[in-house]
């Protein structure tokens, strides 16, 4: 078999010298074209099989559909490439198969979702059969005779895009993911018919007067055509802030984007009077470079909102991301390097573009800046905020803060929530989804009953909890109504980078206030991170501020005790999930605890209060299918609390060799943390390293303006500054 497939790599890579007269294919992309033509080959030889669907994703009828997307794409590429009408032979009779059967198919039986498929489960990954197999039949279009031509737009390709939209309103008609994969499969197959129906339809919805009564509440985000609320069009003004922010999130935008590159292109190509490619300043391209900025140093997306761990820019789906953001904006050799990791390109155009600026050694790093992204169509809904520093180690750190709004049915309640990256990957983290995608054995792959039980619940995330109770009570209705808003990013200069976020709506009476700094110094090998956490107003509840860690605790500088008999932390707002292993009382205002992940040491010092709580929590509880992670986190928790300020430096330092079995630097340097003020105007906070140096921190809470003028007394000693924060250093 490996002779085989040698013998096979060899031929195409010969093939494609012979088809240009010369070596003009750039090695990566006569790689990926002979990679491609093994991989179909070995579908040819087996034939088609289109079984009738029954299956969830990850099960046999599932995988044998969207494995013939992949492969019928690819031939239809190969015959575009070689010439070689074999390719063309296979996909038109792989499509005739479906045309004899797709009509008498019923909907899917499983019959769980909103939208249920005919091919699939769901819609969704029916919309995302008919991209792909959309532009396998454009290549081999012009090469079929009329009457097959007709066979396949009328017993196959029309009735399947009347399927997935005026039969399925609600999935067509809407502002989000789903809905863009519907109006992409819908406008090219559409563009390849010459059907131009399809084409408006696409492009702009549903007309509200066809649409059932339920579909036309202006509030839905589901209504008229033509006038931007609803088709690929409405999509491109109102899924993106204007800097490109996908208000899903990145692991979202990984996979909606390439039903807005590939329908962009085609329209791009069949109808540049549109100019899609252009529209709103380029949006899809900014698009492009948000997304591949919002990545830890190790290349996996943060994961925001409902996303699944370890999706990175290195996933099959940024490649044409890569390619199509150098391709058609802008040519960014930094763009080089991440198409070298992921070793393929796309077969065509771009794809070509870019091995060929690799062969010609263009390549250079990509290296993602601090920036802030505005969320919302009109960039006016908050946001997400991301601060990179690089310390002695000369390793990237990455803090994100989330402001946004509330990212639609796939938002979670965590305003103000942050995590934290760096070389190791995840060290204070966001969760996630509960979700196992194209898991058969896990609800078929469908999102878990405790994605809504806890992993979008405020107390999943590194955020304030107020009464137990989730931010907007848990409720989408309430939440898509609010957003917090960015106080301040500061990151010109790179010893000290803030980002500063209020959230005025998430408790009723109640302002939250967050401020972030990473701070690098020569006394710290790594960044440290500063936490200051305000909450005002309101009467006295339970306050809990969780920081869900990776790694094993080592040490605390308090005394616990620990639950033989374990019980949940709550009935409810995902508490019903947790375990509460141990519990402690402190009797120190300086409240520290000492963690390992990964070979590397952690130290998060707190400011702590009299009555205040540190609790040990894991989650678990009410968990009888194991559907979650048994993570771990810490709470600091106050009780019987109104307006309140929590205050933490979180410090990474040494490390560990298994090799050698010797730890350096496993303690951490912080001897000391005070918040000296805390008032509306202004926080101050002092800290201390064990060399002897110390550090105070100022930060005016209502200016943030770069030229305000402030003026603050502590301890006698009159500060002033410009700007919304001041660090003062003691040698």
């Amino acid at each position: 078999m490996r002779l085989l497939l040698i013998s096979l790599l060899f031929a195409v890579l010969l093939s494609c010298n012979e088809k240009t007269g010369t070596s003009d294919y750039p090695p990566m992309f006569a790689e990926q074209l002979a990679r491609t033509q093994v991989q179909v080959e070995g579908f040819m030889e087996q034939g088609v099989e289109v079984p009738t669907p029954k299956d969830m994703a990850g099960g046999y009828t599932h995988e044998v559909h969207k494995q013939n997307w992949k492969t019928l794409r690819a031939a239809g590429a190969l015959y575009r490439h070689t010439g070689e009408e074999r390719y063309a032979v296979f996909v038109r009779d792989a499509l005739l198969a479906y045309a004899a059967v797709y009509q008498d198919w019923p909907i899917h039986p499983t019959n769980r979702s909103y939208a249920t498929g005919k091919i699939f489960w769901q819609c969704l990954n029916d919309a995302n059969w008919l991209v792909y197999v959309s532009e396998a039949y454009a290549d081999i279009y012009d090469w079929l005779d009329a009457e097959t031509q007709s066979k396949l737009n009328t017993e196959l390709f029309r009735p399947m895009a009347d399927f997935l939209s005026v039969e399925n309103p609600q999935f067509f008609n809407r502002i989000h993911n789903h809905s863009t994969w519907a109006n992409a499969a819908v406008g090219m197959i559409g563009l390849v018919m010459e059907d131009e129906e399809l084409v408006q339809r696409a492009l702009y919805g549903i007309p509200a007067d066809e649409l059932p009564d339920d579909l036309r509440d202006d509030d839905s985000g589901r209504i008229k055509s033509k006038t931007g609320r609803a088709g690929f069009l409405a999509q491109l003004d109102l899924s993106f802030s204007p800097d490109g922010y996908f208000t899903e999130g990145p692991y979202y935008l990984r996979y909606a984007l390439s039903p807005f590159l590939l329908f962009g292109r085609m329209l791009g190509d069949k109808r540049p009077d549109l100019g899609v490619l252009e529209y709103r300043d380029g949006i899809l391209g900014k698009a492009i470079f948000g997304m591949l900025s919002q990545a830890d140093p190790k290349g996996d997306f943060f994961p925001l909102n409902d996303s699944q761990k370890g999706m990175s820019v290195y996933a099959p789906e940024v490649v044409k991301a890569v390619d199509y953001g150098y391709f058609y904006y802008g040519k960014s050799d930094e763009l080089l390097s991440i198409a070298e990791k992921q070793g393929s390109v796309t077969l065509d155009d771009a794809g070509l573009a870019v091995a060929t600026a690799i062969a010609a050694g263009k390549a250079k790093p990509f290296k993602p800046a601090s920036l802030a992204y505005t969320d919302g169509p009109e960039g006016d809904e908050g946001g997400v905020g991301v601060l990179r520093a690089t310390g002695s180690a000369d390793q990237t750190t990455a803090l994100v803060m989330k402001y946004s709004a509330q990212g639609m049915g796939h938002g979670h309640f965590d305003k103000l929530a942050y995590s934290l990256y760096n070389h190791t990957g995840e060290v204070i983290q966001d969760y996630g989804a509960a979700r196992w995608v194209n898991i058969d054995q896990k609800g078929g792959g469908r999102y878990l009953r405790e994605n809504n039980t806890f992993a979008k619940q405020t107390i999943a995330h590194n955020t304030l909890v107020i009464g137990q109770t989730s931010h907007y009570e848990g409720d989408i209705r309430i939440g898509e109504k609010y957003h917090p808003d960015l106080y301040a990013f500061e990151a010109s200069d790179a010893g000290l980078q803030l980002m500063s976020a209020k959230a005025q709506n998430v408790y009723p009476g109640r302002e939250l206030h967050r401020s972030q700094w990473l701070l690098t110094d020569d006394a710290f090998s790594h960044p440290l991170m500063i936490d200051i956490f305000r909450v005002k107003g309101g009467g006295a509840a339970t306050l809990d501020l969780p920081t869900w860690y990776h790694g094993q605790l080592l040490q605390t500088n308090f005394a616990y005790q620990t639950n033989n008999e374990l019980a949940p932390l709550g009935d409810g707002q995902g508490y019903q999930h947790i375990w509460l292993e141990a519990a402690a009382k402190p009797d120190t205002n300086l409240l520290s605890f000492n963690f390992f992940n990964r070979n590397v040491f952690y130290t998060q010092t707190s400011v702590g209060q009299a009555g205040d709580e540190f609790l040990f929590v894991r989650l678990g509880a009410n968990d009888p299918e194991f559907n979650l992670r048994r993570d771990q986190a810490v709470v600091h928790r106050r009780k019987a609390a109104g307006s309140s300020t929590f205050v933490s430096l979180l410090e990474t330092h040494g490390s560990y060799s298994t090799l050698d079995e010797v730890a350096r630097e496993p303690f951490g340097h912080i001897t000391d943390l005070k918040l000296l003020v805390d008032t509306d105007p202004y926080t101050a906070i002092s800290f201390r390293h064990k060399n002897g140096q110390s550090w105070m921190l100022l930060l005016s809470n209502q200016d943030a303006s770069p030229d305000g003028q402030h003026n603050l007394v502590i301890n006698g000693t009159t500060h002033e500054w410009s700007g919304v924060h001041h660090l003062i250093k003691n040698e």
